[in-house]
């Protein structure tokens, strides 16, 4: 899938999304290596702890259908610059490629493109892995 292609994919799942409190819908759009895409959007709720992000949405459509390979994603929401993954969603995605290039786009058009290891180096060294 070409990259504009991914990103309106991100932002088709952006309208799905569920965000009465923040009112800031936001979607995603996971490549797996073999160009299957798996979608989310960000599920808001009143205990906001319990909100989850669209990164975490999509990852958790596409383990549950049996996927690990991912290539790429693409994030998308209505910002003055392109949206960037929280925390919460770098380490996840570094859970399963912590090079993942990551797609960051806006409704504007614009569209940043890094790897997920600029946003958290060393995302494999947790606290499991010490000298």
């Amino acid at each position: 899938m070409d990259t504009i292609a991914l990103v309106e994919s991100a932002k088709a799942a952006r309208a799905l999304a569920h965000a009465p409190y923040s009112n800031f819908p936001v979607g995603a759009a996971l490549e797996c290596s073999d160009g299957t895409v798996f979608t989310g959007c960000n599920v808001e709720n009143l205990s906001f702890g319990l909100t989850m992000c669209a990164e975490r949405v999509a990852v958790g459509n596409a383990v549950s259908a049996g996927r690990r390979d991912f290539r790429r994603i693409a994030i998308a929401a209505d910002t003055d610059a392109p949206i960037s993954p929280c925390g919460a969603c770098r380490q996840v995605l570094a859970e399963f490629h912590p090079s993942l290039q990551i797609l960051s786009a806006n409704l504007k058009g614009q569209i940043e493109e890094f790897s997920l290891t600029d946003l958290l180096p060393r995302a494999s060294t947790g606290i499991l892995n010490r000298p």
